[in-house]
């Protein structure tokens, strides 16, 4: 029989449970390419389009649009032409069920705690092979900000994702505010587990974190993947820094999430209500205000990296949205001819969720020279 390719719902992050198929973006019949946008998915996270991996003739769409399926649930299948309709009709009526709590039992724990000197910190590991790679998150952020590339980068590496103190399920202190203080963190967080080496791979603030743990713990990075790094130029959107740490209410916050991505309509009701919950979790509050005065106080980026960068020596790749404002992508020239350096149309300071397949092909070409 001739292959016969099924389409079913992601799992996007690790506590994804279900999502709605919000809607499909080809017609069956049509022809199929890798890369292709082939349905719209949503999630009490976010909303995101689901890219076809493979070639071939969408011949069945078996998912219906505004419904919620399980992940893993059948939604649709390519096959060439030569397959016949019986043979798809087969396929779609013995392709398996998702079991109730099976992702659950198959994957074992999502997430796991560290005990890093006077913080608690929350983590997630992908894969079992390869070099160890470690997912630093930007200012207000957290381990969640991944979803769509720990696993996939788990495919070829051992990835581990973190919770910086102050933020997600980690310890709400932070005990120094600056970029120094938080990679000594990372640094502890690295011998706690005994990761002895690995790629450093950072979003905004985090990005400026894997350079300062680079420069602090010489020998231990393998490489630098900074996605829409601070630390290049002095210039940041301070009403973005202001907004994300004053704000009280859905009203207050939509407008400043919205910043964050190309296309405004990924911040979900949840993704509001998400982040207002942990903004009323105690001690956060305190300590996203410490942060942001002392890495943005001003409107400005108040400690540069980019002669970190330089004098490291190690293989960088910087990635920056086209449409990013929050950081202005030009900043991204400070490491011209010491870096590879790719800025992606239609994405804004959140490429790697909204440019994700090409966000993690840059990033782990790092390690298997892709």
């Amino acid at each position: 029989m001739s292959k016969i390719i099924p389409i079913v719902m992601p799992k996007w992050g690790l506590a994804m449970k279900e999502g709605k198929l919000a809607g499909w973006l080809v017609q069956e019949g049509a022809s199929i390419s890798p890369g292709q946008e082939i349905m719209e998915v949503e999630t009490d996270k976010i909303a995101n389009v689901v890219e076809a991996q493979e070639t071939g003739t969408l011949r069945r769409r078996v998912g219906e649009a505004d419904k919620v399926y399980p992940v893993k649930t059948l939604l649709g299948v390519i096959a060439d032409a030569n397959v016949s309709d019986a043979e798809i009709d087969a396929f779609v009526a013995g392709f398996p069920v998702p079991a109730a709590n099976a992702d659950e039992a198959d994957e074992g724990p999502k997430y796991h705690f560290a005990e890093v000197g006077r913080d608690r910190i929350r983590y997630a590991v992908r894969g079992e092979r390869g070099p160890n790679v470690i997912l630093i998150h930007g200012f207000g952020g957290d381990l969640d900000n991944w979803l769509f590339n720990i696993d996939a980068l788990g495919e070829t590496a051992t990835v581990y994702a973190l919770d910086l103190p102050g933020h997600g399920q980690s310890t709400k202190s932070i005990a120094e505010a600056s970029l120094a203080g938080l990679a000594d963190t990372v640094i502890g967080f690295m011998d706690a587990l005994k990761i002895d080496t690995a790629h450093l791979v950072g979003h905004s603030m985090g990005a400026a974190i894997a350079v300062r743990i680079a420069e602090m713990a010489k020998g231990r990075a393998l490489s630098l993947g900074l996605v829409a790094p601070a630390g290049l130029g002095p210039e940041i959107n301070g009403d973005y820094i202001t907004g994300f740490v004053k704000g009280t209410s859905r009203r207050d916050m939509r407008p400043v999430l919205e910043l964050l991505f190309a296309n405004a309509e990924l911040v979900s009701r949840q993704l509001i209500e998400d982040v207002l919950k942990f903004k009323r979790i105690d001690g956060v509050d305190a300590a996203l205000g410490k942060l942001g005065e002392a890495l943005f106080g001003g409107a400005k980026q108040t400690d540069s990296v980019a002669a970190a960068a330089k004098a490291s020596g190690l293989p960088i790749t910087v990635v920056f949205g086209k449409e990013d404002r929050i950081i202005p992508p030009v900043h991204a020239e400070a490491l011209a001819g010491t870096a590879t350096i790719e800025v992606i149309d239609g994405a804004g300071h959140m490429p790697m969720m909204e440019a994700a397949k090409r966000v993690n092909e840059l990033l782990a070409a790092a390690w298997t020279g892709g």
